[in-house]
């Protein structure tokens, strides 16, 4: 089970009070994008044994939705912060390197 933590709201809850909504940090393709890379933005996703960036909607609280690091081998979260955010937060990406040395990003 995981334990997620809004940084909205602050409330900490059990994954079903969230609900996934898929990998963060996707790039929109433009309405001048060809069909290939429409399709691409629509269809194609990372699905890494390890550390990966997710959003989550506080379904059963503030409803906003958030990117959540966790490692999809062992369910550690690293941490959560806003979805407005373009990159990960340094302090989320300083964790993930004191836990997994070597990892680039």
């Amino acid at each position: 089970m995981l334990l997620l933590t809004c940084p909205y709201c602050e409330a900490e809850g059990e994954e079903t009070e969230f609900a996934p909504g898929g990998e963060a940090h996707l790039k929109r393709e433009g309405p001048g994008a060809s069909d290939d890379a429409f399709a691409d933005y629509l269809f194609t996703r990372k699905n890494p044994k390890g550390v990966h960036f997710e959003r989550w909607r506080h379904q059963f609280g503030c409803g906003k939705w958030f990117h959540v690091a966790r490692c999809t081998a062992t369910l550690e979260v690293f941490g959560s912060y806003a979805a407005q955010t373009s990159a990960p937060p340094e302090d989320i990406l300083a964790r993930i390197r004191a836990r997994r040395p070597g990892r680039e990003g």
